[in-house]
């Protein structure tokens, strides 16, 4: 296979690098430190700075004011963006976009998507249902206005099919509280799924303050009778579970860069911390441990562009793609986790000092990891998968 980016992904890569250098991954308050949220808000001096580069309209077509690149170049700038723990919904915003972009009516399209690229519009997705261990789509109903309930519920339309009404419950939905737009997946009566772009504001939307482990805001997205228009809902076959796919390889694309900076991080620490007058990185016991973790760190690398360059080729295989973003989530998932463990144990208690920004890194793969679920349970998806499409 060969992996090697286009010079349209690698000038991506260096204007993120360029943008995020500047950036400190102690910007915030510590979550060790802070009872609830970190910060009431999103960095907005890094997310101004992303609009000026034009990295929010990375994956938007020109036609929306977009540079036009694949899900592999939004992967790329994610992964550097988690280098310096970076507080801004760049994953979810650009996924929304690109599901608009690619499913979405073209008027919702040219509503939305401009502003996003210039940051002037946030979008949001919630994607963990209401506990987080079923389906999201499960967690929310759609039903064609005059259903049922009378036309009151639908603003007084009379005509069938005018409109959905929306009810159910989405949690931890990340920078719920400042987006202009939240994504909601949502099923029929049928049980097809579906996702309508809500408004923030828009009457039944109530929103529930909650605290991600890496010390974020989340919300507790309530739906209570929402009205949302034929266009604001997008019942494409198949867009859901891009949509879906596509935050999963993003969630895998952080978990590498953070997993990449930590280790960089072991490896200057333990080239520098000297026992019985030598490094203690010079110790097999030590070099053996962060080997380790490397190897964990180039198979994460490995199996997240096998599932991003399917999201973004469509291409065929013996396989659904959901077979691969289940291999990247399993060693993603695990990976993350052993990478910043080991990381804590090199470090000795250093590694506890919170004016030592290390402490952030692991809230932040706890974070993760947790977004991530399981490997076993992705393990046992895969053997489902397996099962359904015998490899010949």
């Amino acid at each position: 296979m060969d992996f090697t980016f286009t010079e349209e992904q690698q000038a991506a890569v260096e204007a993120a690098r360029a943008v995020f250098s500047d950036v400190a991954p102690d910007r915030a308050p510590s979550p060790a430190l802070t009872s609830g949220a970190v910060a009431e808000d999103i960095d907005r001096q890094l997310w101004n700075e992303l609009a000026r580069t034009d990295l929010l309209g990375l994956t938007l077509s020109p036609d929306h004011g977009g540079a036009g690149l694949d899900p592999i170049a939004l992967c790329l700038v994610l992964r550097e963006s988690a280098k310096v723990l970076a507080r801004v919904p760049l994953l979810e915003s650009c996924a929304v976009a690109m599901a608009v972009q690619r499913y979405g009516e073209s008027t919702l399209a040219a509503e939305l998507l401009p502003p996003a690229g210039r940051g002037e519009l946030i979008l949001t997705v919630g994607a963990n249902g209401r506990s987080g261990h079923d389906p999201a789509e499960l967690a929310v109903a759609a039903r064609p206005c005059g259903e049922s309930g009378g036309n009151e519920e639908c603003g007084g339309a009379s005509a069938e099919g005018s409109g959905w009404v929306l009810d159910g419950v989405q949690s931890a939905v990340p920078w719920a509280q400042v987006a202009d737009w939240i994504a909601i997946p949502a099923h029929t009566a049928g049980g097809r799924p579906v996702l309508a772009l809500v408004p923030r504001a828009r009457d039944g939307v109530t929103l529930a303050d909650q605290v991600s482990t890496s010390g974020e805001r989340l919300a507790e997205v309530r739906l209570d009778g929402v009205r949302v228009t034929d266009r604001e809902l997008i019942d494409a076959p198949g867009c859901w579970e891009w949509l879906r796919s596509l935050l999963t390889t993003g969630t895998c694309a952080l978990a590498l860069g953070l997993g990449e900076r930590v280790l960089a991080m072991t490896a200057a620490y333990t080239g520098r911390r000297e026992q019985f007058g030598f490094p203690v990185a010079t110790f097999q016991a030590v070099a053996v441990q962060a080997a380790d973790r490397y190897i964990d760190l180039r198979a994460m690398e490995a199996t997240l562009w096998q599932a991003a360059w399917r999201i973004s080729a469509d291409a065929g295989g013996p396989l659904p793609a959901a077979g691969d973003v289940a291999v990247a989530k399993i060693w993603a998932s695990d990976g993350v986790r052993r990478v910043v463990q080991t990381a804590q144990h090199l470090h000795g208690g250093f590694g506890a000092d919170t004016d030592y920004p290390l402490h952030r890194f692991h809230a932040w793969a706890k974070q993760i990891e947790l977004s991530l679920g399981p490997a076993a349970a992705h393990e046992e998806a895969l053997g489902d998968l397996l099962a359904a499409h015998p490899l010949g």
